[in-house]
């Protein structure tokens, strides 16, 4: 599979976020604090078993590979996708330190990525640019085992009694995505895709956790 030519949009979107995130890898970590619980509970909504094959889409420093390397077990595997060469050099890291001979990293684009081994469990979380590419979302779930499992968090506008803020949630944005914008129902590319879909409200409505299964 090749990526789109330099000028396309998707390739657009993509070398904006690496230079945003090349500025904030190096504190990134230090961020993500308020959103743990967003993160425990979308991996919870994976439903893991030992011996699976999870894909951590947009694995960034890797903070979500141990919690997912603890629930395949060591009879598992974990993969993690990410194009930020800053960010996917903290998540080396972290395997290195750990020792997990079972988790595999790919610097590539989410439009890129090829792997042997099907996979049974998709995370989303916090991959709005990937979520609105129609190209990066047949890459990646076509990669999937029938009826595998998806979960997802993001970021999207408050309910419209709450509308003011909104503008303050886009440049929240602006920071991360290369395509800040699209954030009424920012889940509307991959939710057709998805069987027994569900969806709960995070931070008093600025987010969302969805999660089901692959509708083939």
């Amino acid at each position: 599979m090749h990526l789109e030519p330099e000028d396309s949009p998707d390739a657009q979107i993509r070398a904006r976020s690496i230079q945003k995130y090349s500025r904030r890898a190096a504190a990134y970590d230090a961020t993500c604090g308020p959103t743990w619980p967003i993160r425990l509970a979308t991996i919870e909504k994976l439903q893991l078993l030992p011996g699976q094959h999870v894909l951590d889409v947009g694995c960034g420093t890797g903070l979500s590979l141990a919690l997912l390397h603890q629930a395949v077990g060591d009879t598992g595997l974990v993969s993690g996708v990410e194009q930020s060469p800053q960010m996917m050099a903290q998540a080396h890291q972290k395997v290195q330190l750990a020792g997990w001979r079972n988790v595999m990293l790919y610097e590539t684009a989410a439009q890129e990525l090829s792997l042997d081994i099907p996979i049974d469990a998709f995370l989303f979380h916090y991959t709005h640019d990937i979520l609105r590419s129609a190209a990066a979302l047949d890459a990646l779930l076509r990669l999937g085992k029938p009826r595998a499992r998806i979960a997802i968090a993001g970021i999207k506008y408050f309910p419209w009694w709450m509308a003011p803020l909104n503008l303050w949630v886009y440049f929240k944005n602006v920071g991360y995505n290369g395509a800040p914008g699209e954030l009424s129902t920012p889940w509307d590319r991959i939710a057709p895709r998805i069987s027994d879909w569900q969806m709960s409200s995070t931070q008093w409505g600025m987010g969302y956790i969805a999660w089901g299964r692959l509708a083939r």
